[in-house]
């Protein structure tokens, strides 16, 4: 066998540089995949222990998919009026849908029981594009005067609380006659069928337990109208869409406290 000359090295064998060649695609890849991938904002603060995995983050996506608009942090399906004035967001989490906020807001009250949540949205309120105050407060005995608000906003919250009829009517009470709630929330599946099923035996077992109080039967729509609000824009979806989730039937709208008639 003859030895390598001195002044050059030997050639690696056709095996090593087909392997080598594999290998420095399979790196390239990678490192174009991790240039793509861009976390999501403030990705480390979805309700508490946990909705379901993929709901704090699916929210946006939601938006888009189902809201020609979002006004005040949540679509409002065919709707066209915008979320004015001075704004209650109920259960607001880690701040996500403070940048959602359109200029015709003068101030969001957000309120967050969950001090880990409430110290990140109180990190995300200075960003915000309104001025935003975060309090701490139940949604059952929110912190406000009566009729102080000319909107309210709910995304995921009725479906965890325990008393939703006492929360809702704390939202009521706190809205002016007028006043808008906007409401994207989890529901029961609308026909009686096999996800009916298992969402009452879920419900009855493991899933309040394992995602922070959130049950899945609730009739919300049923709820909101029971506390004496119109509901003016609604649409039902499955999210994500196709899914057999006990949490995939999910509800979005615009709802309006009435206006009391005078007697003449």
């Amino acid at each position: 066998m003859r030895a390598p000359s001195r002044g050059r090295a030997s050639a690696p064998p056709a095996w090593h540089r087909s392997t080598g060649r594999r290998h420095r695609r399979a790196d390239a890849r990678m490192r174009d995949n991790r240039r793509r991938t861009v976390p999501p904002a403030n990705s480390g603060g979805r309700r508490g222990r946990g909705l379901p995995p993929g709901v704090r983050p699916g929210l946006r996506a939601a938006q888009r998919r189902h809201g020609p608009r979002r006004d005040g942090g949540v679509p409002t399906g065919p709707g066209r009026r915008a979320v004015r004035r001075r704004v209650i967001e109920v259960g607001a989490g880690n701040g996500r849908m403070f940048s959602h906020y359109p200029p015709a807001v003068t101030e969001v009250v957000a309120v967050e029981p969950e001090p880990r949540l409430r110290a990140a949205a109180l990190r995300a309120a200075p960003t915000a594009p309104v001025p935003v105050t975060v309090v701490d407060g139940l949604a059952q005995a929110l912190p406000a005067r009566d009729a102080e608000f000319d909107a309210a906003v709910v995304a995921l919250v009725l479906c965890t609380v325990p008393d939703q009829a006492a929360a809702l009517a704390e939202v009521g009470r706190v809205l002016r006659p007028g006043g808008q709630l906007r409401f994207f929330e989890h529901v029961a599946a609308e026909e009686p069928d096999r996800l009916r099923r298992v969402q009452r035996l879920v419900d009855a077992t493991v899933w309040p337990s394992l995602f922070a109080g959130c049950h899945t039967n609730r009739d919300t729509v049923a709820a909101i109208r029971a506390q004496e609000f119109v509901i003016e824009d609604l649409r039902r979806f499955r999210f994500p869409a196709g899914s057999n989730s006990p949490s995939s039937p999910c509800a979005l709208g615009r709802a309006v406290r009435p206006v009391p008639v005078r007697p003449r």
